[in-house]
């Protein structure tokens, strides 16, 4: 992203947090970024379009981060995932993103609230392959409402806890630990009972129809994408194939119009770089021509 691109979103999300979102105008961003309408729409297509990649530029360095913190460490452990869970939360602070969510949720725009939705939609999905990962597949029926009902108690104790704490920081830290002890206790409460309101499957269900691809297909393509991140996981100096990674993943799976040219170009460090297995790179261009391919058809 060139760096004028980045000024106006610098600028234009610091008039969203300090004006709100529908109180800006455009022509407040043009005036306060210092540029022209046109260069504005060469960026842009609306507001709307300014405002979520305001919350995807976020949204991939979180990412970044969250992957960074798994680096030479036990996805399993429990104190990894704290820590995840706290930079969430810090950035979600740091950025002012609850308070922009929170406008967009009372918003009559549909393009905005169906952006949010999916975001939601995304945590409980992150959170629930998590708790696979942490209390293994045979708690897998479970940790979908474990997900949901974490996330739940998470926000809430987080929201009556600042009533009477003023260092945030350190509450985090608090209340994440809390809550995760005691979502921790729930899950081997319903292994037990074998009580369940909520099949994992649902997460398919609740993605939006556009966005869904062939159930088997997706899956084969998030377990390649897996694999190639574990290695790069293992070696320090190759974090940047991570956001090679996420962004083929996201461009696959959540974009409007996946764009073959932009994924095309991303494959080619990833099959240029010794860190891989020519067969494991060459199996994810294998799943990036079938998609295309069902699609241009």
């Amino acid at each position: 992203m060139n760096s004028r691109k980045q000024h106006v979103i610098k600028m234009s999300h610091q008039l969203f947090i300090d004006r709100g979102y529908h109180a800006t105008s455009i022509q407040d961003i043009l005036d306060y970024s210092g540029i022209s309408k046109g260069t504005f729409y060469n960026y842009f297509a609306s507001k709307n379009e300014l405002l979520i990649s305001i919350f995807k530029g976020l949204h991939s360095k979180m990412k970044k981060e969250r992957n960074e913190l798994l680096i030479g460490k036990d996805e399993s452990d429990l104190d990894v995932f704290i820590k995840q869970f706290e930079l969430q939360m810090n950035i979600n602070r740091k950025y002012k993103l609850f308070t922009l969510f929170e406008e967009v949720l009372i918003s009559p725009d549909p393009e905005l609230k169906q952006f949010v939705k999916e975001a939601q939609i995304g945590v409980i999905k992150w959170t629930f392959e998590r708790f696979v990962e942490i209390f293994g597949e045979d708690k897998k029926p479970y940790l979908l409402d474990c997900a949901i009902m974490f996330i739940g108690i998470l926000n809430q104790n987080m929201k009556y806890y600042a009533l009477e704490h003023d260092r945030y920081t350190t509450g985090v830290h608090q209340v994440v630990l809390y809550s995760v002890l005691r979502v921790e206790k729930m899950v081997k409460e319903l292994a037990t009972s074998g009580e369940q309101l909520n099949e994992p499957e649902l997460l398919d269900k609740w993605v939006p129809k556009k966005l869904k691809v062939n159930g088997t297909f997706q899956e084969e393509l998030n377990q390649s994408i897996n694999d190639l991140k574990k290695i790069s996981l293992e070696n320090h100096d190759a974090t940047k194939y991570i956001e090679l990674l996420d962004f083929i993943q996201d461009e696959l799976l959540h974009a409007k119009n996946p764009r073959a040219f932009l994924i095309e170009n991303t494959l080619v460090p990833l099959k240029n770089s010794s860190l891989f297995d020519s067969k494991q790179v060459e199996h994810l261009e294998y799943l990036v021509s079938i998609f295309f391919n069902e699609h241009n058809n």
